[in-house]
């Protein structure tokens, strides 16, 4: 099943309407708006869906509700994180019953981190379900360095990893140095999209990112796998304005989500607490952003001419 995973996967928001509650009418829209998109697959529940505030409960509902809504489309990465590893192993069998691709896990933060308690963390994990796991390599959240080394030895240890979401700047160069230890990993990048050209350069299979206009994502990935790497470079230069504006520290989930909903994506920005919220000259800024890279109507779906 790895194998399918491949190309742009768009890390889906998760919804709230205006009291909070999850929106499962906004969530079967998103996910038929990201596949009018072509994106090749969706993820779901991770840092973007704010699984961290939501209730075992609520992540089996959206669960649930998108692998419906998808009906076999597209392969659904589920992220069954959590900071206790028996509900990490409990969230991904469920994740798997229900029928996930691949489940994606970050290392908790530990007491006393360790490159042993990493290996330690997925052999137990591994052991304990089947099916494909994708490493989350996100420091600045779980404040635990997987060193390229280690995420060698995981691949090398455990067939059920094969699969790495790195978001771990410089993100090249860590590319490059996973690629020159083994080659059993497809490699995805994130950080919002900033450097996803980059990133093909260097070998990575796609992303996962919740970009708001992943038709960008998916057009450049296009493009670049067709060999046409100048055209592939205009296009991903032309909107990178947008996807740096959309990806700005504190406020990036903030943004994404306004963007959705100008969209038609969703019907409510809402986020739950704690978040930072955007204040109105963000919100001008958005328009004059977008005209600025000639999305005239954030509703429509965009033409992209590579030339």
């Amino acid at each position: 099943m790895s194998s399918m995973i491949t190309g742009v996967f768009n890390i889906l928001a998760t919804p709230f309407d205006e009291s909070l509650a999850v929106d499962t009418g906004s969530l079967r829209r998103l996910v038929s708006f990201q596949l009018d998109k072509g994106v090749h697959g969706l993820t779901i529940l991770g840092v973007l869906g704010e699984a961290a505030k939501l209730t075992t409960d609520e992540r089996r509902l959206v669960l649930e509700t998108v692998v419906d809504e998808v009906n076999g489309r597209v392969p659904v990465v589920v992220g069954t994180s959590h900071q206790n590893r028996e509900v990490t192993v409990e969230l991904s069998r469920q994740a798997f019953a229900a029928g996930a691709a691949a489940v994606m896990i970050a290392p908790p933060v530990f007491e006393q981190p360790g490159d042993e308690a990493v290996l330690a963390l997925y052999d137990h994990l591994a052991g304990a379900f089947d099916g494909a796991i994708v490493v989350q390599d996100f420091p600045p959240v779980t404040n635990v360095t997987l060193s390229a080394e280690v995420l060698a030895a995981l691949a090398a240890r455990i067939p059920a990893i094969q699969l790495l979401k790195l978001e771990d700047p410089p993100l090249m160069q860590k590319i490059g140095a996973v690629r020159a230890l083994t080659d059993r990993y497809q490699i995805f990048g994130g950080l919002g999209g900033m450097y996803f050209l980059e990133e093909l350069r260097r070998g990575a299979s796609g992303t996962m990112t919740g970009f708001a206009f992943s038709e960008i994502l998916v057009a450049t990935y296009d493009l670049f796998h067709s060999g046409r790497h100048a055209d592939a470079e205009r296009l991903f230069d032309h909107y990178l304005p947008l996807i740096r504006f959309e990806n700005q520290p504190v406020i990036n989930l903030s943004i994404r989500k306004e963007l959705l909903f100008r969209r038609g994506a969703i019907a409510h920005p809402a986020l739950r607490p704690p978040f930072a919220p955007i204040d109105q000259g963000t919100r001008d800024e958005i328009g004059w952003m977008l005209r600025r890279v000639g999305i005239a109507d954030a509703t429509q779906k965009l033409v992209l001419a590579a030339g």
